[in-house]
C-alpha cells in the first residue's frame, strides 16, 4: 500500500544539473544530462524513471508558457511555432522544367479553366432541367429543332444554294471539327518537320 501512494505522488518539479531544452512546437524536451544507470536488474525502472521526468518537465513548460483558451470544444492549449530546423533526408528536388504547352500559355496569356467551367452540366432555364454542355441534348444545340426562326436577311443572302437553316447549327459544328482536325494534323506535320517526334 505505502508503494503505490510513494508511485502515485511522484514530485511535480523536475530538477536536473543541466536545464532541459524545449521545442514547444514540435512537443520536444531535450534532456543534456548524462544518462546514468546503476544497475542491470533495474534497467527497465530507471528508464522509465527518466521518460517521466522528461514528460513531466514537457508538460511544466507547456502549461506555464503557452496560452490556455476555453471553448464550447473544451480547453485548448495554443502552441507555439517550430523553433528546430530538422534535416531533410534528400536534397530538394529541382523545380521542374515547364512544357512546350506552359511556355505557349504563358506568352499567349491563356490560363487554365476553373472548376465551374470545367463542369459537364449546365443548367437549362426553359426547361428547369441540368443538361449537358455538349453532346446528345447538348445545351450547344439550342434552337436547332425550332420550328420557327426569325430570317436575318443579311445570312439569307449570304447561304448557299441548296442549305436551310435547320442545319446551320450542325453544319457549323460538324466545320468546326474538320477545322480542327486540320490543324492537329498540320501541327503533327510541323513537329515532325522539326525533329520533335
Amino acid at each position: 500500500m505505502a508503494e503505490s501512494e510513494t508511485k502515485s505522488k511522484l514530485p511535480v518539479q523536475v530538477s536536473k544539473p543541466t536545464p532541459y531544452t524545449f521545442d514547444l512546437g514540435l512537443l520536444c524536451a531535450s534532456d543534456p544530462n548524462p544518462l546514468q544507470l546503476s544497475s542491470k536488474e533495474r534497467l527497465e525502472e530507471e528508464l522509465a524513471a527518466t521518460a517521466r521526468d522528461g514528460a513531466q518537465a514537457l508538460l511544466n513548460q507547456l502549461l506555464s508558457t503557452c496560452p490556455i483558451t476555453s471553448t464550447p470544444a473544451g480547453v485548448l492549449l495554443s502552441l507555439p511555432g517550430i523553433s528546430t530546423p530538422l534535416p531533410r533526408e534528400k536534397p530538394l528536388p529541382p523545380p521542374k522544367a515547364q512544357t512546350t504547352w506552359q511556355k505557349f500559355a504563358a506568352k499567349k496569356g491563356i490560363k487554365s479553366k476553373t472548376k465551374e467551367e470545367r463542369k459537364k452540366m449546365v443548367y437549362d432555364e426553359a426547361s428547369g432541367e441540368w443538361v449537358p454542355k455538349w453532346g446528345y441534348k447538348g445545351a450547344n444545340k439550342a434552337g436547332e429543332d425550332d420550328w420557327i426562326v426569325e430570317v436575318d436577311p443579311k445570312k439569307e443572302a449570304e447561304r448557299k444554294e441548296g442549305t436551310e437553316r435547320q442545319g446551320d447549327g450542325r453544319r457549323e459544328r460538324k466545320e468546326k471539327v474538320r477545322r480542327n482536325e486540320r490543324a492537329m494534323r498540320a501541327n503533327e506535320r510541323k513537329g515532325r518537320k522539326n525533329g520533335q517526334r
